[in-house]
């Protein structure tokens, strides 16, 4: 089974989130391709799709939108999970976070079978005016591995009698 993880990263964080989920998804033997989401140009090859976008001032990150814009009618066709990474504080692990408004409008047009909120990363010398500014007071990396390791099993989890049937 071939998994696609497309992200939208803007400062490398969730890049790197998205790479920490490909990596459990071929712990668990699938086949994965990870892309930034505007060097995507199919998503026909894809038993199962996860789409990895930061949270900025809880808007998704414009790549990520226009990825789900662009390949809806073919992502509606296939199981389809959302991550977000944002919260720069152990939010993300102590409870599970609702997703925003943007984020649960875009589950609905896709039909997505769920969706999931990690932990940010702010570099301490981040670049920028305001990520500057939040980097005084939070920078860190809250991208918990075994917050990751446990959603990849639900998912697979949630795959396996879809390959079991193939």
């Amino acid at each position: 089974m071939r998994v696609l993880v497309v992200y939208a990263s803007k400062r490398g964080g969730t890049a790197g989130l998205a790479r920490m989920i490909a990596d459990e998804f071929v712990r668990a033997g699938y086949v994965v391709d990870v892309r930034p989401a505007p060097q995507v140009g199919s998503v026909a090859d894809a038993d199962a799709v996860v789409i990895a976008r930061a949270l900025y001032a809880f808007r998704w990150h414009r790549d990520a939108r226009h990825f789900a814009k662009r390949f809806a009618d073919q992502l509606r066709a296939r199981p389809v999970w959302l991550v977000a990474s944002g919260p720069l504080d152990d939010s993300a692990v102590t409870g599970e976070l609702e997703p925003v408004r943007q984020v649960a409008a875009v589950m609905e047009r896709l039909g997505a079978r769920g969706q999931v909120t990690f932990g940010g990363r702010l570099e301490p010398d981040a670049k920028g005016f305001p990520a500057r500014a939040m980097a005084k007071k939070s920078a860190g990396d809250w991208r918990d591995p075994d917050h990751v390791h446990r959603w990849v099993t639900s998912v697979v989890d949630a795959l396996a009698p879809r390959q079991r049937a193939a």
